[in-house]
């Protein structure tokens, strides 16, 4: 029966009352607890609210007709995923006024959070990013059988980001299960959607990427309940993935302060009369399937589920201030056993170094996936991989498109399946495509809900081999300054190797940086067996009084050699070997010793790298330093193209009379 009156049109088709019921029930809960909310709201007991009110049908409909172990990645209006997954409404309470039995325990409010108990990860305030995350979640599925379906929203403002190209790109060349659900409202926050697009609607979208595309009802519960059973039911058999659009409307304002005056009356009026819960709840009454004690019952049980979950928050103490805690979460605890090296020696070039480590990585983590631009069959613009694909196969070592964040995203979603990811920049300088994933998912997820990220972002870097601004770039320190990474810079084939293999044993973000001119002009002899390396511990390279040489990568050599030239200065030379966390210890440790110091680093001057060494030295050790502290670094210019223009550019240049001067200082 389809009501006459509502502007809604409803098909029960063959459900039983069950099933209609429960709809309703899931569609009543979200309500109830956002009116709830917003009473808190104007009360202060809670900062912010983003009111999903009049869109909660997409959000219940959904997930409601997955499986319960099948992930959804919702966004700032989607409580209905919440409360259809059946999670406490304590916690949630506790989540929104940042007490600790909420999932980040105060660090980050509202749905920013994720729960592998429940299947669902929460979004980040960029928004884009997660449909990344979606595709790697899916591609764990497929990469272990498994018939699952992950269902990610967006809006018609974040589809305008280039997350969302790439995000779906990827899901269609590897054919992932994905249900890229769009919530058409209309607006992104007061921007109309005329001014964010020029398709008429976002199922024109599907052809251009190879895809279906699906536009449902989205107030309309049973219209997308059934939407979305059927091609999940499809996806599981035939994975491949969807475009979903819901068409719906923001009644409230894009967060309770921003207000709706933007909106025309008549659009409102319009909207308000398609409310999905009104509606439904009117077409059940009409079919029998619900009266108004049944009604009156229910709102009943939720209320009191309401009142008890809030009882339970409200006893909560707010957060304690420890910082020692707070340091602690930054990272996933790693185990941090070393593996001494055994067996016998081999002579390698630093880009062997790489690649034995990466084979034997593969060999030891059967959950790791390799991925990269040109990496497979071609073997990497460099060849570390080349043969990988024969050994592993086209599965594991992964040719991906031009979309470094989306493959970030997808590293992030293998690791919330419990895999390993390697994602190789085909050179430094690129990740700047790739920095909101890095610095805002990958870094932050431990410290937020508890979420290893266990990815290794490979980085071949550097100057010296006439490059340019392009492909030459020393970008270390941007990823220093962010907690949560794990900055590894190698300067030795043996290093090289052992670091290489301690980062994909270690559960943190590894930002891993192999210089491009150090891969076939420096040789070792290297272990052939499986060994790692401390991550976080310096290596004295060298060992004199008169002075010590801070530095690392390409910066180690070119210490080497300016030592070797001078031989009446004896110096300390620490090779730094991890940026971050820094090896405090042996820095201070040898400025304590010869009391002059010069921090050596192929970066810009101001802010690199080094410039952290040195206000660490100046903090610390000020009383122990015989002569200004001296930092070598390269010109603050982008790098240039040019041989001569390059050598001019490079620290290189200038070492040699900057560590003289400190000597006779």
């Amino acid at each position: 029966m389809i009501s006459s009156e509502s502007p809604v049109r409803f098909n029960r088709q063959n459900h039983r009352d069950n099933t209609l019921i429960d709809l309703y029930k899931g569609l009543l809960k979200p309500r109830m607890v956002e009116e709830k909310m917003l009473v808190l709201l104007r009360q202060g007991r809670i900062a912010k609210w983003f009111s999903g009110i009049g869109q909660e049908a997409g959000s219940v409909g959904a997930a409601m007709a997955l499986e319960k172990d099948e992930f959804i990645l919702p966004m700032h209006r989607n409580l209905g995923v919440f409360t259809s997954r059946g999670i406490p409404l304590n916690r949630l309470f506790s989540q929104f006024q940042g007490k600790p039995g909420g999932f980040t325990r105060g660090r980050d409010r509202s749905f920013h959070f994720g729960t592998k108990d429940y299947h669902i990860v929460g979004m980040i305030s960029h928004l884009g990013p997660q449909m990344g995350v979606a595709d790697g979640i899916a591609l764990a599925d497929r990469l272990k059988k498994k018939e699952k379906v992950t269902l990610v929203y967006t809006g018609d403002g974040g589809a305008s980001e280039g997350d969302f190209h790439e995000s779906l790109n990827v899901a269609a060349v590897w054919g992932l299960p994905v249900i890229f659900a769009i919530e058409n409202n209309g607006y992104g926050l007061s921007t109309p959607s005329n001014e964010q697009f020029r398709c008429k609607q976002f199922i024109d979208k599907g052809i251009g990427y190879g895809m279906e595309a699906v536009q449902v009802d989205g107030n309309n519960v049973l219209e997308v309940y059934d939407a979305v059973r059927r091609i999940a039911a499809s996806m599981r058999k035939k994975p491949a993935p969807v475009i979903l659009e819901l068409v719906t409307f923001r009644m409230r304002g894009h967060e309770e302060a921003s207000g709706t005056k933007y909106v025309p009356k008549e659009l409102m009026e319009q909207w308000a009369k398609k409310d999905p819960l009104l509606t439904y709840e009117k077409y059940l009454v009409e079919e029998g399937v619900l009266d108004e004690k049944m009604i009156e019952g229910f709102r009943r049980e939720i209320t009191a589920e309401i009142e008890k979950g809030l009882e339970i928050t409200f006893a909560e103490s707010l957060p304690a201030e420890d910082a020692a805690v707070e340091l602690n979460d930054v990272y996933a605890p790693s185990e941090g056993k070393i593996i001494a090296p055994s067996g016998s020696k081999k002579n390698m070039r630093f880009i062997d170094a790489i690649s034995s480590g990466l084979r034997q990585a593969m060999e030891k983590h059967e959950g790791l996936v390799l991925m990269g631009q040109d990496i497979a069959e071609y073997g990497g613009v460099f060849k570390i991989t080349e043969g990988f694909t024969e050994k592993f196969g086209t599965a594991r070592v992964r040719n991906t498109p031009l979309c470094e964040s989306a493959i970030l995203g997808t590293a992030f979603g293998l690791s919330i399946q419990g895999m390993k990811a390697m994602m190789e920049m085909q050179f430094a300088d690129f990740v700047s495509e790739g920095m909101t994933q890095i610095v805002n998912n990958l870094a932050k997820s431990h410290y937020r809900w508890g979420q290893a990220a266990d990815v290794v972002v490979r980085m071949p870097t550097g100057a010296g081999v006439a490059a340019g601004p392009f492909h030459s770039q020393s970008n270390e320190a941007w990823f220093m300054n962010t907690p949560g990474l794990k900055v590894v810079y190698p300067a030795f084939p043996f290093d090289a190797k052992g670091l290489l293999l301690a980062s994909f044993e270690d559960t943190n973000p590894v930002m891993f940086f192999e210089h491009k001119a150090l891969y076939r002009s420096v040789t070792q002899d290297v272990p052939e067996g499986y060994y790692t390396l401390p991550i976080g511990k310096a290596a004295l390279v060298k060992e004199g009084t008169d002075a010590t040489i801070i530095t690392y990568g390409l910066g180690v050599h070119w210490a080497l050699e300016v030592l070797q030239k001078n031989t009446g200065i004896k110096a300390d030379l620490l090779d730094l070997r991890t940026l971050l966390p820094l090896d405090t210890d042996a820095i201070f440790a040898s400025v304590k010793k010869t009391g002059r110091v010069i921090v050596l680093y192929e970066g810009t001057l101001t802010a690199g790298a080094g410039a952290e060494v040195a206000a660490l030295i100046a903090e610390n050790c000020f009383e122990h330093l015989d002569a200004p502290l001296i930092r070598c670094a390269s010109l603050d210019t982008p790098v240039p193209m040019n041989a001569d223009l390059e050598a001019s550019f490079l620290a290189k240049s200038r070492f040699e009379a900057a560590l003289q001067r400190l000597v006779g200082y």
